[in-house]
């Protein structure tokens, strides 16, 4: 099974090269990692929200250092007026990289080694990490959106618009946040004041997201959960301990729906 996994990597990315700069090449950098650690980066589930997993160690240091340094080099946050830089269709190398180190970490989860059914999605009952028809599809991804935030600064409740295509991933960097989950029937029951509401609380499912940890979204959880990241005082709080808030920069790669 392992070696069917590496030949069908190697027909994509091709084979490994030593040569490469190992400051754009985020393949590598995992492969060296990996040794180092004497482990794969693991999956879990959000229990609760179908669709939804976390890679919490998907990048290393090392990595993480590499990623900012090539959005500092791209020169788009020259200014402090600028905190949002989208990119569509031909994408930077290091992007470009980043979305196959996503789909390679996909497959060589440790999660996946021991079911592989769960990256196939053969059988409605069984867990998937993402459908065969996302892997696979070419390019995996092609937009981009690189966010800066401020101490205090966040994202409101929503859901991606419906012209980027079903998986969309999520990559955290410099600090940790939480990110929280609500169902979309709730928030619309909550703001059209339904009768009842007083009754039905609200879900919201809270997510730690570290620095390095990526997040991907598809089926349910792309479509009927809303996401939110709100960074006031009182909201940050994992563990009974409030999070120091520092600059975060998050990483979010999507697909864009073909037009016809």
């Amino acid at each position: 099974m392992e070696e069917n996994q590496k030949a069908l990597l190697e027909a994509l990315f091709g084979e490994s090269s030593e040569s490469e700069d190992s400051d754009h090449c985020h393949q590598n950098q995992s492969e060296d990692s990996s040794d180092q650690s004497g482990k794969n980066p693991s999956w879990e589930p959000v229990r609760g929200i179908n669709g939804l997993w976390l890679c919490r160690d998907f990048l290393s240091p090392q990595e993480q250092f590499s990623s900012l340094s090539a959005i500092e080099k791209e020169g788009w946050f020259s200014e402090a007026s600028h905190n949002q830089a989208m990119r569509f269709g031909n994408l930077p190398e290091w992007v470009t990289e980043l979305s196959h180190s996503i789909r390679e970490v996909v497959l060589f989860s440790d999660y996946v080694s021991e079911r592989m059914d769960s990256v196939t999605c053969d059988g409605e009952s069984k867990a998937c990490i993402l459908p065969s028809e996302i892997l696979w599809r070419e390019p995996l991804f092609d937009q981009l959106i690189v966010n800066v935030y401020q101490p205090g600064e966040g994202i409101c409740p929503h859901v991606d618009l419906m012209r980027f295509e079903d998986g969309i991933a999520i990559v955290s960097l410099e600090s940790s946040c939480i990110m929280h989950f609500t169902h979309v029937d709730d928030t619309e029951a909550c703001d059209s004041g339904r009768e009842g509401r007083d009754q039905l609380p609200m879900t919201n499912l809270p997510v730690y997201l570290n620095p390095g940890s990526l997040v991907l979204m598809s089926g349910e959880a792309r479509y009927l959960w809303k996401h939110e990241i709100n960074r006031k005082p009182g909201f940050q709080i994992w563990e009974g301990q409030e999070i120091d808030q520092k600059r975060r920069k998050s990483i979010t790669l999507r697909k864009l729906c073909k037009t016809e």
